[in-house]
């Protein structure tokens, strides 16, 4: 439940750095952590939050930032020149009310939680600045919360300026901090970049804030891990994981049995119901929705595909933008492209690959065949290496193929082209006019239709 807060909020996200580290052109914040940037993982935690706006700070890669995200609930501030987080901040003065309370969070710091923002918020509506410090083993790098006698806050160094005993504080500023915004603005009138890195830095508005009487508290996460930032690929990496480990849990927590939860990525929205089973090493991107019963064997790649009650995908098999029904089977092996609708009782089976078609309940393409721009019926049955030949070098044409149909190995239907209602084409055939329904049809020479011809039954 979103929780409403007393005082109207706004969030201010900083997101101009280009994280030079990273070794990358793209910006620090787009690259992806489980199949989303960064940065929306943060926003999406900044909703949670109900505030009246969100503010993104952004500088390197110029709009690429802003036009990667494209949100429109986002107030899009450029930071041209980047001179340190107090110089950042300053940049969206403009956009925030006096009587609010103003949280500050990092676009490079992905994992932080709605819970634990709400109690930073908490505090700072009685008037407080209030900082989320954690207690790191090992604190280089980062800047220490000084204490006075009494253990109230009066100040953050930096730890390029602490000297070696303040380097000895192991409790450190996160930098997520929040305070009512008139006392923000007036602090941000007073930095001065009289430090070793010549900046503006945020973490000197404590000091102020001690000076003015404003009273400093801090909160803890949960989790260390909700405040680790990343600096580089190895950081990238450690979250993924982190990430990852966490969705696995959720998911079985779930019901879900996960025959490995270590070699599992889910890079978007899993949904699964009731006795699902996933096997080793399977990906799943986008928004994928997997039914009652199903089984997804090992090293399957599911992107925004829905999956039918009772069906199998059989180990090594690429679903791409397709709907599976019920009772299916698919793979090994097999590649279903966008466009694809199988209904129930369909088999598919290794090194198929299926674009743009609908294929009929009970229908079966079971070995080494290509069907793209089809509409199949009930009931069909496609042989080994049949190929829909659906491209003419200018455009795609589609084919037909009707209930009951009966498609030999080693075909070729030349689109468009349509096989008619229980018809059967003998293998070996190049299919380039429609076949009559019912009847036999071949083209070894040339293509014939023997009129009256029966299919044998199984008795």
């Amino acid at each position: 439940m979103i929780q409403k807060h007393t005082q109207q909020l706004n969030i201010v996200v900083l997101a101009a750095g280009k994280g030079t580290r990273m070794r990358s052109d793209l910006p620090k914040v787009l690259h992806p952590l489980a199949g989303k940037p960064m940065l929306m993982h943060v926003l999406n935690t900044a909703r949670e939050l109900n505030p009246a706006k969100i503010c993104v700070v952004y500088g390197y890669g110029g709009d690429q930032v802003a036009q990667a995200i494209a949100a429109n609930d986002v107030v899009w501030v450029h930071q041209a020149e980047q001179k340190g987080t107090g110089h950042a901040v300053r940049q969206v003065v403009s956009h925030l009310q006096d009587d609010t309370v103003t949280l500050i969070l990092f676009g490079d710091v992905p994992l932080v939680q709605a819970h634990t923002c709400r109690q930073v918020v908490a505090q700072a509506q009685h008037g407080q600045l209030v900082l989320l410090t954690v207690d790191q083993p090992d604190p280089g790098g980062y800047g220490r919360i000084l204490r006075d006698a009494q253990g109230n806050i009066n100040g953050i160094v930096e730890h390029k300026d602490a000297s070696e005993q303040q380097r000895q504080i192991r409790e450190v500023n996160t930098g997520i901090m929040a305070m009512p915004t008139k006392h923000l603005v007036s602090w941000l009138q007073r930095l001065n970049c009289d430090n070793a890195q010549g900046e503006f830095y945020l973490t000197d508005i404590v000091a102020m804030a001690v000076a003015d009487d404003v009273a400093v508290s801090s909160v803890h996460p949960k989790s260390i891990a909700e405040v680790f930032g990343v600096n580089s690929k190895n950081d990238m990496a450690r979250l993924e994981r982190m990430v990852q480990i966490q969705t696995a849990h959720d998911l079985m927590e779930q019901g879900v049995s996960l025959i490995d939860p270590a070699r599992l990525d889910v890079r978007g929205d899993l949904q699964c119901g009731r006795d699902v089973t996933i096997d080793v090493n399977c990906v799943f991107e986008g928004k994928v929705i997997l039914g009652n019963n199903v089984v997804v064997g090992a090293n399957c790649v599911i992107r925004d595909a829905s999956i039918g009650d009772n069906t199998v995908i059989v180990a090594f098999s690429h679903i791409d933008n397709a709907s599976i029904g019920q009772q299916c089977r698919v793979g090994p092996y097999a590649r279903i492209r966008p466009g694809t609708e199988l209904a129930s009782g369909v088999h598919v089976g290794n090194f198929v690959e299926i674009k743009n078609s609908e294929i009929g309940s009970e229908s079966s393409i079971n070995h080494l065949s290509y069907v793209g721009d089809s509409t199949v019926g009930k009931d069909v049955n496609i042989g080994a290496g049949t190929i829909t030949c659906n491209y003419d070098g200018v455009k795609k044409h589609r084919t037909v193929i009707e209930d009951g149909a009966f498609i030999g190995s080693d075909t070729q239907l030349v689109a468009p082209v349509t096989i008619g209602k229980n018809a059967t084409i003998a293998a070996g055939s190049t299919i380039t006019k429609n076949a009559p329904a019912g009847e036999l049809s071949l083209s070894r020479g040339r293509q014939i239709t023997i009129s009256g011809w029966k299919r044998p039954k199984k008795y």
